[in-house]
């Protein structure tokens, strides 16, 4: 990683010029006959104190976006902060027991041997506990035995539970 001042300038060009680090590493090699691993290219543009410019953190933020629209209206979205959301999920708010909605809540602290759980309650006041195994396995245990929700709101459940992970990064 011994690079003259022209080298150095050109490479702080390349990052100024919004090239990605997998660009600059071949262009390293292509242009100045400078062969370095990818994380060596990283560790470079580290010392040179640049900053990469990378238009992928763009990305989620448009799709968090996207993927709450499905959940709850965009103006109630734009008023409440992510947090408040994930304490709260929108479809307890938007559509209590009983009141044909579907309303799914993320635990805070997961369930020993699953990677996400929670509970949901579903339009006939039942609740089930739901958990995601480590084989993405959905699992649902009834608080009452023997029950069994509709199909329509298993469906509407899925729905829920997927936009309350998509919030979480799942």
């Amino acid at each position: 990683m011994n690079l003259d001042d022209t080298q150095r300038r050109a490479v702080a060009d390349w990052i100024a010029g919004g090239q990605k680090l997998s660009e600059i590493q071949k262009r390293l090699a292509d242009e100045l006959g400078v062969h370095l691993t990818y994380m060596e290219v990283r560790l470079l543009v580290d010392d040179l104190r640049l900053t990469p410019k990378d238009i992928e953190p763009s990305k989620p933020v448009e799709l968090s976006g996207k993927q709450a629209a499905v959940g709850t209206p965009a103006a109630a979205e734009e008023l409440e902060p992510d947090e408040e959301d994930r304490e709260a999920p929108p479809g307890a708010d938007l559509s209590p027991p009983g009141a044909g909605g579907v309303s799914v809540k993320v635990d805070k602290v997961t369930r020993p041997g699953a990677l996400v759980s929670g509970n949901v309650t579903f339009s006939d006041g039942h609740s089930a506990i739901w958990y995601l195994d480590q084989l993405g396995r959905l699992g649902l245990a009834p608080k009452q035995q023997g029950y069994k929700p509709s199909p329509p709101d298993l469906q509407s459940f899925q729905t829920e539970l997927q936009a309350e992970l998509a919030k979480l990064g799942f």
